[in-house]
């Protein structure tokens, strides 16, 4: 006989009325060759599973981009301002009166671009009142200087008392439509941000066109 013993070689057992044992060792190391096995096996179907679930995963580009967010107005008072969140960005949605709307079309304060030349708006806000609704005003709350917030301040813009957007870290002033004032550090007015009007008073930053 052979010296090695198969896994399941019995051997001689005078306490057993068959006169044969199974080896306890042998025994205890086929269980742990299917264990293993069993293991290996499911290691391959979690192996397999990995790139299903990373290729439904949205790409880091994807995130970046952020989704549309779509937000009620409907409690907007004139003269209120509502801050909503947008591609990790504050946005400024202010209601405006009739009288801040004329204001703002006939403004005579020095602005940098005051038909909002520059690209940062879509074409459907570029008016003087940078909006596709006059009485609604939707801007990117970061300054076009160095990236701070602006703060809404109801008076005190260039002393004319129609108020406007402050950024106190480095002075820039802005007027109700987001047009900055010419001589301030910001090169540019706020950026408008692309939206829709899905009824009249919901609307959905981050796209256009209609509902």
């Amino acid at each position: 006989m052979s010296d090695e013993a198969s896994l399941d070689s019995p051997v001689p057992d005078a306490g057993n009325e068959t006169g044969w044992r199974t080896d306890d060792v042998n025994t205890s190391r086929r269980y742990f060759l299917i264990g293993a096995a069993s293991v290996a096996a499911g290691l391959g179907v979690v192996g397999a599973a990995v790139p299903f679930v990373s290729f439904w995963n949205p790409s880091a580009k994807a995130r970046a981009l952020g989704a549309p967010v779509t937000v009620d107005i409907s409690k907007l008072a004139p003269g209120e301002m509502l801050t909503i969140e947008w591609r990790g960005k504050p946005v400024f949605i202010i209601s405006r009166d009739d009288a801040t709307v004329a204001q703002l079309e006939s403004s005579d304060l020095p602005l940098a671009d005051p038909d909002s030349e520059g690209e940062m708006q879509p074409e459907y806000a570029r008016n003087q009142t940078r909006s596709s609704r006059a009485e609604i005003g939707i801007y990117v709350g970061i300054c076009t200087h160095l990236g701070c917030s602006p703060k809404l301040v109801e008076t005190e813009n260039w002393d004319s008392g129609e108020g406007g957007f402050f950024c106190p870290c480095h002075g820039s002033k802005f007027d109700l439509a987001g047009r900055v004032g010419s001589g301030y550090p910001a090169p540019d007015n706020l950026e408008v941000p692309p939206h829709r009007y899905d009824t009249d008073t919901v609307i959905t930053i981050g796209l256009e066109g209609a509902a």
